[in-house]
């Protein structure tokens, strides 16, 4: 597919603690997935459709992380290049998110590294209209404290967090953002600031998100009917499994 997208950004540094004990030796993202381990599902299905240079943020496991993409870029012809976040273990992802930033140059995509997702997601993010800042977005009926809430104004996002009013509620961010033009510039230069702030360490890399939003349109891509998941505990394993086996 013709697209500006350059590179893939992939925040997979933890270890998945809401998984153990199948997480007490592996990363989450080396987890078994239809034959396949997460991460080698996110980065075939981005190599899918032509994108070639990936940088991978790990931490917890990190020589067998490193290890597994070498292999991975070895197979699907691809560049992956890793960056080690060394407070994994204290810290939440915006930290993860900082010290990728280096790799945050061009138009590129941010992804969770714990999303199982297909060709047919990627095929969405990368023919979405073009915008400094896009935010993939699902919306359901109702949304559990664990989701990542979103509240929107014409299609314009204003307010991300997982403690949002319910009430208020849009849609849910499902762990896709979208640079373009300038965009991840503007990420960099809030990524810098959050990380000054003594907090830093336990905050959400969508903190940054909402930061931005005050500052430029962050517009968002509806993902209909497209079949993913999240795996974060147990039961989204099962269900990963069983969506990976129809493809």
């Amino acid at each position: 597919m013709d697209s500006s997208i350059v590179r893939i950004v992939i925040l997979a540094a933890g270890q998945g603690k809401r998984l153990l004990p199948l997480t007490s030796e592996v990363p989450k993202a080396l987890l078994d997935i239809g034959g396949k381990t997460l991460v080698e599902r996110q980065v075939e299905a981005f190599a899918t459709q032509g994108i070639k240079e990936f940088t991978v943020v790990v931490g917890y496991g990190a020589v067998r992380m490193e290890e597994a993409l070498a292999k991975i870029a070895t197979r699907l012809n691809v560049m992956i290049a890793t960056v080690f976040n060394p407070f994994y273990a204290v810290a939440d992802n915006l930290a993860s998110c900082w010290m990728a930033r280096a790799a945050m140059t061009g138009d590129f995509i941010q992804v969770n590294g714990d999303n199982v997702f297909g060709r047919d997601l990627v095929e969405i993010l990368l023919a979405a209209p073009a915008a400094p800042v896009s935010v993939a977005i699902n919306q359901k009926q109702s949304y559990d404290s664990d989701d990542m809430k979103v509240i929107l104004d014409r299609g314009r996002l204003t307010e991300i967090g997982k403690t949002l009013p319910v009430e208020a509620v849009d849609a849910e961010a499902i762990g896709f953002y979208v640079f373009r033009d300038g965009g991840g510039r503007a990420y960099v230069d809030i990524l810098e600031q959050a990380m000054r702030d003594p907090h830093a360490l336990k905050q959400w890399f969508p903190s940054a998100i909402g930061s931005l939003a005050k500052k430029i349109d962050v517009r968002t891509i509806p993902i209909g009917g497209i079949k993913w998941c999240e795996v974060d505990f147990p039961v989204d394993l099962q269900q990963a499994r069983q969506l990976t086996a129809n493809w």
